[in-house]
């Protein structure tokens, strides 16, 4: 083994997550290595959030023509020109422009699988099979992210089953697909993969209904535009056991009410769990699983020494991509400032933002878009609720924006305090209004504030209107 190369931070994980952390990190005076096995730029860049939104938004842009008379599709959609420009949105799979990015922080990029080797200390197995050493100062970083879970299913695993890797960089799009999840991931994939050609689409969902974190309605709406569309969505069915004689061939999927499905493929959606298998928490004497418990300063709870931290998808505390980012600048800046002997000047996460005003957006069509607890959520936690809902069809803006214009908007409010805990959208392009509602929900606007934001006419935000209004102000 090498000598050991000192770094005032060392991250593992060359996700969004941990660019953000090395960034933060160096730019309050400290250096930093940032280690990654697979592509620099992680899961979000290459294989989620990034392909897939290129995926769905040809779909969603011919949603949205078709529901405006006088504007016509000439064919149907270019699933090869689609599937280009998908590679072209990932960078064909190339993380040159991302490595260069983490050496122009300025931060040290190792190429290896890295672990974890006592306090401190880190160790990376190089692609051409070397070890090489690392120490840190202050502080090593673990932001290596979540790995798809599958689910114990007899046979599912022997059929090399999909999850969103394969999906969002499919190259052939099978004509029958099966989908085992009814979340965000089995959502938007079964919607963009059936418009570019998997016509026999069957999704196998557990609950009773999509989307089962959200709002009723919102799962409501999108089975709708589902089934119209001719993706077969089959409520309360799991599978049970599944069948690929010849790898590459048909693969029968069984679900538990005896009914049976063949398709090309089976893709998995059915969640994530932190990538903590083989990390070497063991040689700081944690346990090799996961999520690792973090205070408010992402600083491991665990370990009395403080040196360790946990961000992102790692933690727990919230598998959003968006979210680990916040946390990773957060955590940059806290690793910086107990560096520099600053203990008291400390950023910290709110729960407000990580927690209670996280956003989320499904990018199906209808869009999906909330911020903040449910009212079921809302309940739950014993604040006295106030719910109200309106029709986005009804708005000005929505019915001039399209034909037929599907859509409903809800406000959860907490009635003593009169502030909004939280906030649904569903409808056609509303992806744009949820940073508003997320404002509001994060900074706790009094309503009797907020009631003086006026949207402007005739735009579809003027839904904040009719919430106000509903709501009797």
């Amino acid at each position: 083994m090498a000598d050991e190369d000192v770094f005032d931070v060392i991250v593992i994980g060359a996700g969004p997550v941990g660019e953000n952390v090395a960034g933060r990190a160096v730019r309050g005076g400290l250096t930093a290595a940032v280690v990654e096995e697979r592509l620099a730029g992680g899961e979000c860049a290459y294989y989620a959030c990034i392909p897939s939104k290129a995926l769905l938004r040809p779909v969603g842009l011919a949603a949205e023509v078709s529901r405006i008379p006088g504007l016509e599709l000439r064919g149907p959609i270019d699933t090869a020109a689609v599937l280009a420009r998908r590679d072209k949105t990932v960078s064909h799979l190339d993380d040159g422009g991302q490595v260069g990015w983490i050496e122009n922080v300025p931060a040290t990029f190792v190429r290896g699988r890295g672990r974890l080797a006592g306090p401190l200390r880190a160790e990376v197995t190089t692609p051409d099979g070397d070890t090489r050493a690392l120490r840190a100062r202050h502080a090593v970083v673990v932001a290596t992210g979540s790995d798809p879970y599958i689910p114990d299913v007899p046979g599912l695993r022997e059929a090399r089953p999909w999850t969103n890797r394969e999906a969002t960089s499919v190259q052939q799009v099978p004509k029958r697909l099966v989908v085992i999840g009814g979340g965000p991931v089995g959502c938007e994939m079964s919607q963009a993969l059936h418009a570019l050609g998997a016509h026999e689409t069957t999704m196998l969902v557990r609950a009773d209904r999509l989307l089962d974190r959200t709002e009723p309605f919102a799962g409501e709406l999108l089975a709708n535009s589902f089934q119209e569309s001719g993706i077969d969505v089959r409520f309360g069915r799991s599978a049970v056991r599944v069948e690929r004689p010849v790898p590459g061939g048909p693969v029968t999927v069984h679900a538990d009410d005896g009914s049976r499905f063949e398709a090309d493929e089976v893709l998995v959606a059915t969640g994530r769990r932190p990538a903590v298998g083989d990390i070497g928490l063991e040689t700081v004497g944690l346990e090799a699983r996961g999520p690792i418990e973090v205070d408010a300063s992402m600083r491991a709870t665990a370990l009395p020494d403080g040196w360790l931290y946990a961000v992102g998808d790692v933690n727990g505390r919230n598998m959003l991509t968006h979210m680990g980012k916040y946390q990773a600048r957060v955590c940059g800046d806290v690793i910086a400032a107990r560096a520099k002997g600053r203990p008291d000047d400390l950023p910290a996460l709110r729960d407000t933002a990580d927690d209670r005003g996280a956003p989320q957006v499904i990018f199906t069509d209808p869009e999906v878009c909330a911020v903040g607890r449910t009212e079921s959520q809302a309940r739950a936690d014993g604040f006295a609720v106030r719910a109200v809902e309106y029709d986005m069809g009804a708005v000005s803006g929505a019915y001039l924006q399209a034909d037929d214009y599907t859509g409903r908007a809800k406000m959860v409010v907490d009635d003593g305090r009169r502030v909004l805990l939280g906030v649904t959208f569903v409808g056609p392009a509303v992806v744009d209004l949820l940073h508003s509602a997320t404002i509001a929900v994060t900074a706790e606007v009094p309503l009797d504030q907020l009631w003086h934001a006026v949207p402007s006419f005739p735009t579809v935000s003027e839904i904040w209107l009719h919430l106000m209004e509903e709501y009797g102000l």
